[in-house]
């Protein structure tokens, strides 16, 4: 028997009102960038699609249920998708059956019970100090011109001071003292946030402004960092910008913006820093992401064993009588 599908749940301009409330709410009263609200609504849109085939819609919420999530994330499955990905598609689902809860638009929340899937276990790439100071090398500074300094203080912010990409590229001039010791950066939900900078990150930040300033920059262009049009330094300038230094660096494997905030962290780790202060650099609400960024070595951890836990200095005191 052929199935109805009510009109009104498959017209595009009514399903998608409750998905631009909620990003509007995102927008407006969360103060989440565009890129992420982006992200949200092409979440939304994807559940949407998938439940107008079963001749339902995000117009008509009290018809949702449990198991059309559970279905949605057998779909998901089946599309052989990263299950990271899943997982953040299941907690943009979260929020906004929860908002849609808030608002009383519906009486009960389909996403009770749904559990994400077992996540793998990946680590991003973790280069060692070395490689990383010779990405750095000044050696490149003639063969690049001024926008070696660029690519210079760019390098240092994302390793020296443990930035995201999005951070050190949303920088305008105002926000860089020559003389502080710290910057004020805008992370994931427009959060504020001050991080100190080493005594070379601030030279590096110094040289660079000195160079923007004898550029041809757009007129109004507030940002820090600009590339060769003089407009801002997107994502795609910048990670070009990394990958050519790998390459003259000689280090084999891709290298990412996150992989240089990654081995800033984990640097540290390995150097005494505690994890909640790491946790602060790097400005994650939950201690629990800090956590996935920590993957000390073997020696490191047996060093930090032996040195901090007193069963393990009894029993080295135990090993020396014996010898």
């Amino acid at each position: 028997m052929k199935k109805t599908v009510n009109k009104q749940s498959v017209e595009p301009g009514a399903s998608c009102a409750n998905i631009e409330l909620f990003a509007a709410h995102l927008q407006f009263q969360k103060n989440y960038s565009a890129a992420t609200v982006r992200s949200y609504r092409t979440d939304l849109e994807e559940f949407e699609s998938f439940l107008q085939q079963k001749g339902k819609s995000l117009a008509e919420l009290s018809a949702i249920q449990k198991k059309d999530i559970q279905e949605f994330l057998v779909h998901l499955y089946t599309l052989k998708m990263h299950k990271s990905s899943m997982a953040r598609k299941l907690s943009c689902l979260r929020s906004f059956f929860r908002f849609m809860l808030q608002k009383k638009f519906i009486t009960e929340n389909p996403m009770l019970g749904v559990r994400n899937p077992k996540q793998e276990i990946h680590h991003p790439t973790m280069l060692n100090v070395d490689q990383v100071f010779s990405m750095l090398d000044e050696e490149n500074a003639e063969e690049e011109g001024a926008f070696y300094y660029r690519d210079n203080a760019l390098l240092e912010l994302l390793y020296g001071s443990g930035l995201r990409i999005s951070e050190a590229l949303g920088l305008n001039v105002q926000d860089v003292n020559r003389e502080g010791e710290t910057i004020k950066v805008f992370g994931k939900g427009s959060k504020e946030r001050i991080v100190p900078l080493s005594d070379t990150c601030r030279k590096a930040l110094a040289a660079w402004l000195e160079k923007r300033n004898t550029l041809t920059v757009e007129r109004g262009e507030k940002a820090f960092f600009v590339g060769k049009r003089g407009k801002r330094l997107n994502r795609r300038e910048a990670n070009r910008i990394i990958e050519m230094y790998r390459q003259k660096a000689g280090i084999a494997t891709r290298v990412s913006a996150h992989d240089l905030r990654h081995s800033f962290a984990t640097h540290l780790l390995e150097g005494g820093a505690d994890l909640r202060s790491v946790q602060e650099l790097l400005g994650h609400s939950k201690i629990a992401t800090t956590q996935r960024y920590t993957h000390l070595d073997m020696d490191a951890l047996t060093r930090i064993y032996d040195r901090a836990h007193p069963l393990a200095e009894h029993d080295e005191t135990k090993k020396n009588e014996k010898e």
